[in-house]
């Protein structure tokens, strides 16, 4: 007999309460003897109906073999489907693993280019830093070097460089103002001629100053051509011995115009901001000469 699509679809087996290798015997008396499962959803003829079916299909050599065919292919089907689940489940699981790893992977090596970029760039930062201050040293080194070199000639006999000046002018002792003459306002008045190394007011003596030029060139000229406050002249000698005498340097209007203690001051002003500067880079190199100094002097006794 033919086999109809939708018996295909039913557990014929399962109607008539028997196993699939039971013999046509089996499968005659499960239809006979109402061994078959309730269904309590179906009524009584729909459920004869199926009955009737299943017992015709499996009491049918030919039919019986070809559901059998059809339900081994439908259950290995459903094996394979179940198994290629399984595999696309478990693909897909480690690819989504790989793919964690991989992004994982790529977090830390990024986090190590950073960790290494920062730390080549310290490195960076520290020789550079190093090589400035090994730099600095060396020139404060070999400018100790020189004047410790200046001090031996001078103790030795040899002519010393004059670029020490007294300074003086009136003042009383009462006088808060000094006079009129400030350390600001005496560095306003002098730094126009050079660098000024050191200045240091007395305070033992008023109005009186000692002051170091860098330059010989600039003491010259402070000498032949500052005249101080006009309510207050300022008055500058030497201290080292004056230098051998050549062509005198004059500033230009230096006698001629009448000076004020206001003219002064605003004569100066185009000075301040380099002022200012000097000032602090001659604290600093002042700060750094006696650092080394001392160094050297803490490592004397040991050579």
């Amino acid at each position: 007999m033919a086999v109809d699509k939708e018996l295909l679809e039913r557990d014929l087996y399962g109607l008539l309460g028997i196993g699939e290798k039971a013999s046509e015997k089996e499968v005659r008396g499960a239809g006979g003897s109402g061994r078959a499962p309730i269904v309590p959803s179906l009524p009584p003829s729909e459920i004869f109906h199926q009955l009737s079916q299943a017992l015709a299909v499996l009491t049918d050599a030919a039919a019986r073999a070809a559901y059998d065919r059809v339900r081994r292919a439908k259950k290995e089907a459903a094996a394979r489907t179940q198994k290629l689940d399984e595999k696309r489940k478990k693909v897909k699981l480690d690819l989504e693993a790989r793919e964690r790893e991989a992004q994982c992977q790529e977090n830390e090596e990024e986090e190590v280019r950073i960790t290494r970029s920062l730390e080549e760039e310290i490195i960076r930062l520290r020789e550079e830093g190093s090589r400035q201050l090994e730099e600095q040293q060396r020139l404060v080194r070999e400018q100790i070097r020189l004047e410790r070199e200046q001090r031996s000639r001078g103790e030795h006999g040899g002519a010393r460089s004059p670029r020490l000046q007294g300074l003086r002018w009136k003042c009383r002792k009462e006088d808060e103002t000094r006079g009129g003459y400030s350390k600001d306002v005496l560095l306003q008045i002098l730094q126009k001629y050079g660098d000024v190394l050191n200045l240091l007011i007395s305070s033992r003596k008023t109005g009186s100053a000692v002051v170091e030029f860098a330059t010989v060139k600039a003491a010259e000229m402070a000498v032949k051509n500052e005249v101080g406050l006009l309510n207050n002249p300022l008055k500058i000698s030497w201290l080292e011995g004056q230098p051998r005498s050549h062509p005198s340097t004059v500033l230009p209007d230096s006698t001629s115009q009448p000076r004020t203690s206001q003219a002064s001051v605003v004569s100066e002003r185009d000075y301040e901001s380099l002022v200012m500067m000097r000032m602090r880079q001659a604290a600093e190199r002042q700060q750094l000469i006696e650092q080394l100094q001392r160094e050297d002097e803490e490592e004397s006794p040991h050579t």
